[in-house]
């Protein structure tokens, strides 16, 4: 086994908040060892595409490498905001789920640095 695909919560928690219609979205890797995975792999082009449904008028990525966690500010995903919005589905958590979802390829070597289920 060269690498293992898995989804990026085995590598990675994340963090939600929202101000009207912009979510922000914190990716934290598990273990440093995984961070770098993560920043070469979880790009503002593939959050983009992962969020394309949504129609974000723009995403942004923010290094915090110091943390070993990302932070990506969508905007104009939620409906109009949490207030305007009957969508529950749309906001907080939700999204954060849906970015955690994403697939991570990870060397062999850095596997028992996953968490969760290797089923």
């Amino acid at each position: 086994m060269n690498e293992l695909t898995v989804p990026l919560w085995r590598a990675a928690h994340g963090r939600t908040g929202d101000k009207g219609d912009r979510s922000n979205i914190s990716v934290i890797a598990w273990t440093p060892a995984l961070y770098a995975l993560i920043e070469a792999q979880i790009t503002e082009a593939l959050v983009r595409e992962h969020f394309r449904h949504r129609q974000p008028t723009s995403v942004q990525r923010h290094l915090l490498p110091r943390l070993h966690a990302m932070n990506f500010v969508l905007d104009d995903v939620l409906d109009g905001g949490v207030n305007d919005s009957l969508n529950l589905d749309s906001h907080g958590k939700a999204l954060s789920f849906h970015l955690l979802a994403l697939p991570l390829r990870v060397p062999a070597h850095l596997v028992s640095q996953l968490r969760g289920p290797a089923g």
